[in-house]
């Protein structure tokens, strides 16, 4: 599928989306988010691919909604908003509800619907150089992209307020800290660690964590005896598929798993 955009590779069975709209910072318009879509759609169906790998060219990750595309729509602004969310959320849901592992390497300045997007990602390294920040508030405008759900679970009600209120600036090591990166590399090392974390998930067991991931993700609208009887169907039906035979096999013969993925 041609792209625009993006730059769309596979290869051992980690996909890899590129946001390549360097000369806007990365900025989201209309098409931008109809390919993020279409890319996120290509990985959930796709057999071959067990991790997803969201990253970006040049010196930004996103700067998030491309305002200018935005006001040259002029009196029909409201529904070119309306119509870039549309896709851009449809994208985010299926990052965030596939069954396969979805990284995010930041490379740069993470803003707006950029840091939205991340949010919605299972796993964030980060370069050292990059920064994070809301911005919404800050142009006279209110979130999008998943930012109000998923922020305030991964860091709390209160450190999410502060952010979308005050806009404030954070470094990547402070935003490991709040809980919003999960990993701090040097700028040099983010491509090849980014990598290795892939392709280290990748030849896991792709059902084990695609399970898991469902089960994390339920665990916000359950009670806590509904969601151990989850649990217990979960690690019940995984005992007796190819990937929890071999797994446990591996275990007792004390050698590393073969996984089917």
């Amino acid at each position: 599928m041609a792209h625009e955009y993006l730059i769309v590779e596979t290869e051992n069975n980690v996909m890899t989306i590129t946001l390549n709209r360097t000369d806007a910072g990365n900025a989201i318009n209309i098409p931008f988010a109809k390919e993020l879509f279409e890319a996120a759609l290509s990985a959930t169906h796709d057999s071959e691919v067990d991790v997803v790998v969201i990253q970006s060219s040049g010196k930004a990750f996103s700067f998030g909604g491309d305002l200018k595309s935005f006001s040259d729509a002029g009196d029909k602004i409201d529904s070119s908003l309306k119509e870039v969310t549309t896709y851009l959320h449809n994208a985010t849901s299926l990052l965030a509800r596939m069954k396969k592992v979805v990284i995010a390497s930041v490379n740069g300045t993470a803003a707006g619907a950029g840091l939205s997007l991340l949010c919605a990602c299972d796993l964030v390294i980060s370069s050292d150089k990059a920064k994070f920040t809301s911005a919404y508030t800050n142009v006279g405008l209110t979130p999008d992209g998943s930012c109000t759900y998923f922020l305030p679970r991964l860091i709390g009600l209160r450190k999410t307020q502060e952010l979308l209120y005050t806009n404030r600036v954070l470094s990547a090591q402070e935003a490991a800290d709040w809980g919003i990166v999960t990993q701090v590399v040097a700028a040099n090392e983010l491509q090849q660690k980014t990598k290795e974390l892939a392709d280290k998930i990748a030849n896991g067991s792709t059902s084990a964590n695609g399970t898991t991931k469902k089960l994390l993700s339920s665990s916000f609208l359950d009670r806590l005896d509904s969601h151990m009887a989850l649990e217990s169907d979960s690690i019940s039906d995984m005992t007796v598929t190819a990937d929890g035979k071999e797994g446990i096999a591996a275990f007792l013969e004390k050698r590393r798993p073969n996984f089917s993925n």
